[in-house]
Protein backbone atom coordinates (compact mmCIF):
# COMPACT_ATOMS: atom_id res chain seq x y z
CA UNK A 1 0.00 0.00 0.00
CA UNK A 2 1.63 2.87 -1.40
CA UNK A 3 0.48 6.51 0.11
CA UNK A 4 0.22 8.93 -3.08
CA UNK A 5 0.09 12.87 -1.91
CA UNK A 6 -1.03 15.01 -4.66
CA UNK A 7 -0.39 18.48 -4.69
CA UNK A 8 -2.64 20.69 -6.15
CA UNK A 9 -1.46 23.35 -8.95
CA UNK A 10 -2.69 26.37 -8.73
CA UNK A 11 -5.21 27.88 -11.17
CA UNK A 12 -4.20 29.12 -14.49
CA UNK A 13 -3.36 33.00 -14.03
CA UNK A 14 -5.28 34.56 -16.46
CA UNK A 15 -5.00 37.91 -17.42
CA UNK A 16 -8.12 39.83 -17.78
CA UNK A 17 -9.33 40.48 -21.21
CA UNK A 18 -9.03 44.03 -21.72
CA UNK A 19 -12.35 45.61 -22.43
CA UNK A 20 -13.35 47.44 -25.81
CA UNK A 21 -13.40 50.85 -24.97
CA UNK A 22 -16.87 52.29 -25.35
CA UNK A 23 -17.88 55.08 -27.58
CA UNK A 24 -19.97 58.45 -26.15
CA UNK A 25 -23.25 57.96 -26.28
CA UNK A 26 -25.01 61.24 -26.93
CA UNK A 27 -26.62 61.05 -23.49
CA UNK A 28 -22.71 61.84 -22.17
CA UNK A 29 -22.54 64.62 -24.55
CA UNK A 30 -25.79 66.22 -23.00
CA UNK A 31 -24.14 65.29 -19.66
CA UNK A 32 -21.13 67.07 -19.89
CA UNK A 33 -22.63 70.00 -21.97
CA UNK A 34 -25.04 70.68 -18.66
CA UNK A 35 -22.06 70.36 -16.63
CA UNK A 36 -20.00 72.99 -18.28
CA UNK A 37 -22.91 75.33 -18.61
CA UNK A 38 -23.43 75.06 -14.85
CA UNK A 39 -20.11 75.84 -14.14
CA UNK A 40 -20.08 78.55 -16.72
CA UNK A 41 -22.95 79.84 -14.69
CA UNK A 42 -22.22 79.49 -11.18
CA UNK A 43 -18.25 81.41 -12.40
CA UNK A 44 -20.68 84.41 -13.84
CA UNK A 45 -22.81 84.91 -10.70
CA UNK A 46 -19.42 84.59 -8.27
CA UNK A 47 -18.26 88.05 -10.49
CA UNK A 48 -21.61 89.70 -10.35
CA UNK A 49 -21.37 89.02 -6.25
CA UNK A 50 -17.83 90.68 -5.97
CA UNK A 51 -18.89 94.05 -7.30
CA UNK A 52 -17.42 97.04 -5.66
CA UNK A 53 -20.18 97.76 -2.95
CA UNK A 54 -20.16 100.05 0.31
CA UNK A 55 -23.15 100.39 2.66
CA UNK A 56 -25.09 103.62 2.64
CA UNK A 57 -24.45 104.56 -0.73
CA UNK A 58 -27.84 103.92 -2.03
CA UNK A 59 -29.88 100.69 -2.14
CA UNK A 60 -29.52 99.39 -6.07
CA UNK A 61 -32.95 98.78 -7.51
CA UNK A 62 -34.42 95.41 -7.78
CA UNK A 63 -36.04 95.20 -11.47
CA UNK A 64 -39.05 94.01 -11.69
CA UNK A 65 -38.38 92.86 -15.52
CA UNK A 66 -39.60 89.44 -16.08
CA UNK A 67 -36.24 88.62 -18.22
CA UNK A 68 -34.40 89.21 -14.84
CA UNK A 69 -36.30 86.83 -12.58
CA UNK A 70 -34.05 84.12 -13.82
CA UNK A 71 -30.42 85.62 -13.11
CA UNK A 72 -32.40 86.48 -9.41
CA UNK A 73 -33.25 82.90 -9.51
CA UNK A 74 -29.89 81.61 -10.44
CA UNK A 75 -28.29 83.65 -7.48
CA UNK A 76 -30.49 82.46 -4.79
CA UNK A 77 -29.94 79.08 -5.81
CA UNK A 78 -25.86 79.75 -5.99
CA UNK A 79 -26.30 80.95 -2.26
CA UNK A 80 -28.46 78.15 -1.21
CA UNK A 81 -26.10 75.45 -2.70
CA UNK A 82 -23.30 77.43 -0.79
CA UNK A 83 -25.18 77.21 2.51
CA UNK A 84 -25.80 73.32 1.71
CA UNK A 85 -21.85 72.63 1.05
CA UNK A 86 -20.76 74.58 4.23
CA UNK A 87 -23.46 72.76 6.20
CA UNK A 88 -22.53 69.19 4.92
CA UNK A 89 -18.82 69.73 5.44
CA UNK A 90 -19.61 71.66 9.07
CA UNK A 91 -21.51 68.38 9.94
CA UNK A 92 -19.08 65.80 8.51
CA UNK A 93 -15.93 67.42 10.84
CA UNK A 94 -17.71 68.27 14.02
CA UNK A 95 -19.90 65.28 13.74
CA UNK A 96 -16.91 63.00 13.12
CA UNK A 97 -14.83 64.65 15.55
CA UNK A 98 -17.62 64.43 18.52
CA UNK A 99 -18.06 61.27 17.43
CA UNK A 100 -14.58 60.15 17.66
CA UNK A 101 -13.70 61.94 20.37
CA UNK A 102 -15.71 61.59 24.08
CA UNK A 103 -13.47 64.59 25.19
CA UNK A 104 -14.94 66.74 21.86
CA UNK A 105 -18.11 65.25 22.62
CA UNK A 106 -18.48 66.69 25.70
CA UNK A 107 -17.57 70.38 24.62
CA UNK A 108 -18.77 70.22 21.13
CA UNK A 109 -22.11 68.92 21.48
CA UNK A 110 -23.46 71.55 24.30
CA UNK A 111 -22.33 74.18 22.25
CA UNK A 112 -24.10 73.08 19.00
CA UNK A 113 -27.10 72.63 21.07
CA UNK A 114 -26.84 76.40 22.07
CA UNK A 115 -26.03 77.62 18.67
CA UNK A 116 -29.31 75.79 17.57
CA UNK A 117 -31.77 77.48 20.08
CA UNK A 118 -30.00 80.65 19.48
CA UNK A 119 -32.50 82.21 16.79
CA UNK A 120 -31.20 83.05 13.34
CA UNK A 121 -31.82 86.36 12.88
CA UNK A 122 -30.04 87.13 16.09
CA UNK A 123 -27.07 85.40 14.25
CA UNK A 124 -27.55 87.14 11.41
CA UNK A 125 -28.16 90.39 12.96
CA UNK A 126 -24.42 90.32 14.66
CA UNK A 127 -22.84 88.82 11.73
CA UNK A 128 -23.92 91.06 8.93
CA UNK A 129 -21.26 93.58 10.62
CA UNK A 130 -18.83 91.20 10.58
CA UNK A 131 -18.98 90.26 7.11
CA UNK A 132 -19.33 94.01 5.62
CA UNK A 133 -16.21 94.69 7.15
CA UNK A 134 -14.29 91.58 6.19
CA UNK A 135 -15.00 91.98 2.48
CA UNK A 136 -14.77 95.91 2.81
CA UNK A 137 -15.92 97.54 -0.60
CA UNK A 138 -17.38 94.23 -2.06
CA UNK A 139 -20.82 93.23 -2.22
CA UNK A 140 -19.20 89.75 -1.23
CA UNK A 141 -19.83 90.46 2.45
CA UNK A 142 -24.02 91.00 1.92
CA UNK A 143 -23.46 87.31 -0.16
CA UNK A 144 -21.64 85.90 2.63
CA UNK A 145 -24.26 87.02 5.37
CA UNK A 146 -27.13 85.13 2.87
CA UNK A 147 -24.92 82.27 3.29
CA UNK A 148 -24.15 81.99 6.51
CA UNK A 149 -27.76 82.67 7.37
CA UNK A 150 -28.71 79.34 5.47
CA UNK A 151 -25.60 77.53 6.86
CA UNK A 152 -27.06 78.64 10.66
CA UNK A 153 -30.38 77.23 9.54
CA UNK A 154 -29.60 73.81 8.37
CA UNK A 155 -26.14 72.86 10.47
CA UNK A 156 -27.08 72.29 13.96
CA UNK A 157 -29.78 69.93 12.90
CA UNK A 158 -27.82 68.22 10.65
CA UNK A 159 -25.27 68.18 13.09
CA UNK A 160 -26.95 66.54 15.82
CA UNK A 161 -28.62 63.70 13.84
CA UNK A 162 -25.94 62.03 14.66
CA UNK A 163 -26.10 63.06 18.60
CA UNK A 164 -30.09 62.11 18.25
CA UNK A 165 -29.27 58.71 16.43
CA UNK A 166 -27.08 57.32 19.26
CA UNK A 167 -29.53 58.81 22.07
CA UNK A 168 -32.11 56.37 20.53
CA UNK A 169 -29.77 53.37 20.16
CA UNK A 170 -28.72 53.85 23.66
CA UNK A 171 -32.18 54.29 25.16
CA UNK A 172 -33.65 50.88 22.77
CA UNK A 173 -30.53 49.15 24.24
CA UNK A 174 -31.11 49.78 27.99
CA UNK A 175 -35.04 48.66 27.05
CA UNK A 176 -33.78 45.45 25.70
CA UNK A 177 -31.47 44.85 28.73
CA UNK A 178 -34.44 45.51 31.00
CA UNK A 179 -37.37 43.68 29.64
CA UNK A 180 -34.49 40.63 29.59
CA UNK A 181 -34.08 40.82 33.43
Amino acid sequence: MSLQITIPTPPETRQPMPRPRKRLRPVDFLVLGVGVSLIAVALRLFRDMSVPWTPGSGVEAVSTDPGRLPYYAARTTLRMFLGLAASILFTLVVGQWAANSRRAEKVLVPMVDVLQSVPVLALVSITVTAFVALFRGSFLGAEAVCVFAIFTAMAWNMTLVDQAYRLLADTGEHEHTRRAA
